[in-house]
């Protein structure tokens, strides 16, 4: 079930999904409010699990991670082992960003993200050592067009 937010709430989630950095004294202000009951219902909030971690968005090609692929899978394994051992494997690798399990013709999606197409080819080729896998398609983004962490809380009703 969603959480229950009011106005004040969504003001300091959309706030916090900004900058996150920001002192109690600066949300307090954006949000129209004073500092005690902004920490009171961003601990609230926390608690609720509507605010998970904290953390630092790193810019990937600045740190000479450039390529972004999306890496469609197909398999003929349905069963529970073969099923922990891929997600065990997916959670191992850091070049993954992102995996989906999806509806339709294409089993799983992931976002994979490696300096060049030959670092993408070593990420193949140990995920199939690894894993049995029927059908791989890999798709290098060109450009990407929109990324954001930011949730449009302020529309929900």
């Amino acid at each position: 079930m969603p959480a229950q937010l009011d106005e004040i709430d969504r003001k300091i989630l959309v706030t916090l999904q900004e900058d996150a950095s920001l002192s109690l004294d600066e949300i307090a202000r954006k949000v129209g409010s004073s500092k005690t009951p902004v920490w009171n219902r961003i601990r609230k909030l926390r608690e609720a699990g509507v605010i998970g971690r904290q953390t630092v968005i790193l810019d990937p090609e600045a740190l000479g991670l450039e390529a972004c692929f999306f890496v469609l899978i197909r398999t003929s394994e349905h069963e529970a082992d073969w099923q922990k051992t891929f997600l065990e494997t997916l959670r191992a690798r850091p070049e993954v960003l992102e995996a989906h399990r999806l509806a339709g013709d294409i089993d799983y999606i992931l976002k994979v993200r490696v300096p060049n197409a030959r670092a993408y080819d070593a990420f193949y080729q140990a995920l199939i050592s690894e894993v049995k896998i029927f059908n791989v398609t890999a798709l290098l983004s060109m450009e990407e067009i929109k990324a954001t962490t930011i949730l449009p809380v302020s529309a929900q009703a």
